[in-house]
């Protein structure tokens, strides 16, 4: 990693990434710093239109550190801000749930990159949810039957689990060079209101994990919870709309 840091457990505090891209006059490839970017080739393009794919660049960085040693982050997603771990560390969702005093029954949603991550967390699944999922209009979580390699302690009693695959380029990206699922869950006590903005979410709640996303931080415009369906005989059943 171009930045390291090491995990303790206490909070920690990072100063806002900015990044800087130095173009050339020559048509030199100016690439990212993940294969899964674009690679850009121009003689004169524009900083302003790929700052905003780079200044999250220091928070990746932060965010593995923490999540390889089974700690927490706050940080942006599709939907609200969340709080997620290693979806497959039961011990790091242990510590989610006693956060926010959530009782162990009520299960968190699991985040993915890609439908082929559902292939390999989810046995048999039927693809073609994927079709659906393509053109829904909002985020959609989608409760599956079954799941494996992920921590037992976020499959529900009748053994499904909550899937999502992220439409956010922060936690895509997050996910691909992590490389294994993490936990979202709204971040918030439990039985309070999900924070529309990072501004809603309470004190209690920043102290707690061990590190707090700077990339949005800014945003205000208001973020709801996913739809959720279970998928059955080819056709959405809605759960939450």
């Amino acid at each position: 990693m171009g930045t390291s840091c090491k995990f303790a457990p206490t909070r920690w505090i990072f100063p806002s990434a900015h990044c800087i891209l130095i173009g050339s006059s020559d048509n030199h490839h100016t690439g990212l710093l993940h294969s899964d970017f674009q690679i850009f080739k121009s003689s004169n393009f524009k900083i302003d239109f790929l700052s905003s794919r780079m200044d999250f660049t220091n928070d990746i960085e932060h965010c593995l550190a923490v999540l390889e040693e089974g700690g927490l982050i706050l940080y942006p997603t599709d939907t609200v801000w969340g709080i997620g771990c290693d979806a497959t560390n039961a011990a790091a969702v242990r510590k989610i749930y006693e956060i926010k005093n959530r009782p162990g029954t009520k299960t968190m949603i699991v985040l993915v990159a890609e439908e082929k991550d559902i292939l390999q967390y989810v046995p048999n699944p039927d693809i073609t949810v994927f079709d659906y999922l393509q053109q829904a209009e909002k985020p959609t979580t989608v409760i599956y039957p079954a799941a494996v390699g992920l921590a037992d302690n976020l499959i529900a009693a009748d053994g499904s689990i909550a899937i999502r695959i992220v439409q956010d380029s922060f936690c895509g990206h997050l996910i691909k060079r992590f490389g294994k699922p993490i936990v979202s869950t709204s971040a918030n006590i439990f039985e309070h209101a999900a924070p529309a903005s990072f501004k809603d979410i309470v004190h209690y709640i920043k102290q707690a994990v061990d590190y707090i996303v700077q990339y949005r931080q800014d945003d205000d415009a208001p973020q709801t919870a996913s739809s959720i369906i279970r998928w059955q005989q080819n056709s959405p059943v809605v759960i939450r709309p």
